[in-house]
């Protein structure tokens, strides 16, 4: 008989029901037997012995909430009898020791990659067309439309087609039948593509650059920056309209900061200095192109496994979320690590909880100083807005499982896996050290993604329980499914399906190993994302403040 219930630790005073659960059913799980109370949906917890008010609720070992009411054996934990509650955290001068699983298997393996002048591999080879203010959006569109059709860099011209056929169908008096087969010649073809070894130019806009603090213009320019920095990136075209904060300086400062010898084609065009618009666009399409000609020469070579740098990513999570997906990527990581790569775990609202387990694994006192230090000026930033940590669950999230902040943190926090965290960044610094590294972004899926994808990763783990598309426009986006049934809902986003390992057919160390077969031939250009096929190219910059 399948196993219905979990216990992660065995200090955990709660139970993870594998299925839906009805009241009055009786439950077995290392000998005990348990008499449901309530109804416990898939993905919820109830608790395993009477909780008096005030009580610890513990999962994973860690406290991740306190009782508001009695809460008897058997019966479901919800919103309503708990709320959030976490440990404290302190500066460590504990050493770590780690032992690293077995990576023999994976040495000597390699993908093909794209390798940079600077030393770094990328697994993509595009170039990118970016404004520094807000004002440039609508020119960096332009550019968008007049490149993408003629290079073949268009999606393809189905939904276009679709259009076609109820334009004519109302132009001929809306008469005959919407389901009528496509009778051809409404749309052109999609081009074929012109540069076999670019796979894309990539259009970023954003609503930054200027109006908004100092603060927010340099960290635009440093992830800007990072961008035209990442190995996966052959050159950039920036315009820029010449009075914003975000200055064309700032960011050749910014590049400095992440490479006195940044040596990349880099294209600006400044529209005040220029004589006309038009005049601006027609140099920036010319010279573009020209620089499309040289990225082109790019041919892909053997790379190792230490020059991958992987985001770890959760949203959409789920109760299972920290059960299946998380963990599997988390060895994934570890597998990595050993190999001398590097990983970034980000969202620090939903490391609330686990601070101080990353305090404890920290390489030096100085990671774990300013881990301790990013964490609380980020936490008063959220005070002073009248908010805080304990808000970041969403309604998905509840409504799964997810019922504090702490627990959903406690299931976060495995997608780092074990290893000792060698570096913690600010955003939008640059990650160069291998080994774990610690970024600092909110939690929210585009602001997140787009943040490690700035700091070098040069792909992505993105853990779902509820599904999404999200994606990113240099760096291929692996999307993981905590469950089965999502993997099969949303066959269309997602990549690989980590429910196994609630089913019991498989382990959490073999659907690491799996990802990383997979990682290999996302990377190495023999497959393509789901999220890569949907051209979910999501870019959005972190405002300091706010977001959660």
């Amino acid at each position: 008989m399948a196993t219905r219930i979990l216990r992660l630790d065995p200090r955990d005073n709660v139970r993870i029901a594998l299925a839906d659960l009805r009241k009055g059913e009786r439950v077995e799980d290392s000998g005990e037997t348990f008499v449901l109370a309530s109804d416990v949906p898939a993905k919820h917890k109830f608790a395993s012995s009477d909780l008096e008010p005030g009580s610890r609720v513990v999962m994973y070992g860690i406290l991740v909430g306190q009782t508001t009411e009695r809460v008897g054996r058997g019966e479901r934990l919800t919103t309503r009898n708990v709320r959030h509650d976490a440990t404290g955290f302190e500066a460590s001068s504990r050493s770590f020791r780690w032992s690293p699983p077995d990576s023999s298997k994976w040495r000597g393996r390699t993908f093909l990659g794209y390798r940079r002048s600077d030393g770094q591999t990328g697994t993509r080879n595009y170039w990118i067309v970016v404004p520094l203010v807000f004002c440039e959006n609508r020119n960096v569109q332009v550019l968008e439309q007049a490149f993408k059709e003629e290079l073949g860099f268009a999606p393809s011209p189905e939904y276009r087609r679709q259009v076609a056929r109820l334009a004519r169908w109302y132009r001929e008096g809306m008469t005959g039948s919407l389901d009528e087969p496509e009778t051809g010649g409404a749309v052109p073809p999609r081009a074929s593509k012109l540069f076999e070894n670019v796979d894309g130019i990539k259009f970023l806009t954003h609503g930054g650059g200027c109006g908004g603090t100092r603060e927010d213009a340099d960290n635009l320019c440093g992830l800007i920056a990072g961008y035209l920095q990442h190995p996966n990136v052959a050159g950039g075209t920036v315009l820029s309209l010449g009075c914003q904060h975000a200055q064309v300086t700032l960011l050749r400062d910014r590049l400095r900061d992440r490479n006195p010898r940044f040596d990349k084609p880099l294209l600006i065009f400044e529209q005040q200095k220029s004589q006309s618009e038009s005049a601006m666009i027609e140099q920036a399409v010319r010279k573009t192109f020209l620089a499309l000609v040289e990225a082109n020469r790019a041919r892909r070579a053997l790379a190792e496994l230490s020059e991958l740098c992987l985001g770890l990513k959760c949203g959409g999570s789920d109760g299972f979320s920290g059960v299946s997906a998380n963990p599997a990527i988390g060895h994934t990581a570890d597998l990595v690590v050993a190999l001398g790569g590097r990983a970034v775990l980000a969202e620090f609202p939903e490391l609330c909880g686990v601070e101080q387990e990353l305090i404890d694994r920290s390489a030096s006192p100085e990671v774990a100083e300013r881990f301790v230090t990013l964490m609380r000026d980020y936490a008063s930033r959220a005070r002073a807005v009248r908010s805080s940590f304990d808000m970041n669950p969403s309604p998905g999230n509840i409504r799964d499982g997810l019922l504090t902040d702490a627990m959903k943190s406690a299931g976060a926090v495995k997608k780092g896996g074990t290893s000792p965290v060698t570096a913690v960044l600010d955003y939008p610094e640059y990650a160069v050290t291998p080994g774990l590294n610690l970024l600092c972004t909110p939690g929210h899926d585009v602001e997140c993604v787009t943040a490690q994808v700035g700091a070098g990763a040069n792909v992505v783990l993105f853990t779902t329980g509820l599904g999404t598309p999200t994606g990113n426009p240099i760096a291929p986006v692996i999307k993981i499914s905590s469950n089965t049934d999502l993997a099969r809902r949303m066959s269309d986003a997602i990549d690989f399906d980590a429910g196994p390992i609630l089913a019991g057919e498989s382990t959490i160390e073999r659907m690491g190993e799996e990802i990383l077969d997979l990682i290999l031939q996302v990377a190495g250009g023999e497959r393509q994302t789901r999220a890569e096929a949907l051209g979910q190219d999501d870019f959005l910059p972190w405002k300091r403040g706010v977001s959660l």
